[in-house]
């Protein structure tokens, strides 16, 4: 059983920052890649960031391109976005993806975290 546990987040000014953890849990799990999505209220679902985990090419939506920045630590399965220069239109709730595949049943998915509210306001 893979899990993805945010961390972070909370209430960040404009133009602060504010930093957001997410750890893959489990055993027998091989990650292709992992990702970051945020969903403001009233509004759909959207694409943040994303890291390839071999090689660690980076992808960013063109609203936070720039500010926001995703890493990745191998060794202990985890992914970072450090979000600069935030602005109240950042304000949503995180959500952590990853790629996943494992080893038991051999197939590969899409995994998700339960989310992290981030609120930017003076």
């Amino acid at each position: 059983q893979v899990q993805l546990v945010e961390s972070g987040g909370g209430l960040g000014q404009p133009g602060g920052s504010l930093r957001l953890s997410c750890a893959a849990s489990g055993s027998g799990f091989n990650i292709y890649n992992m990702n970051w999505f945020r969903q403001a209220p009233g509004k759909e679902r959207e694409f943040v960031a994303a890291i390839t985990w071999t090689s660690g090419s980076t992808n960013y939506a063109d609203s936070v391109k720039g500010r926001f920045t995703i890493s990745r630590d191998n060794a202990k399965n985890a992914v970072y976005l450090q979000m600069n220069s935030l602005k109240p239109e950042d304000t949503a709730v995180y959500y952590c993806n990853a790629f996943i595949g494992v080893a038991k049943t051999m197939t590969a998915s899409h995994y998700w975290g339960q989310g992290t509210q981030v609120t930017v306001s003076s």
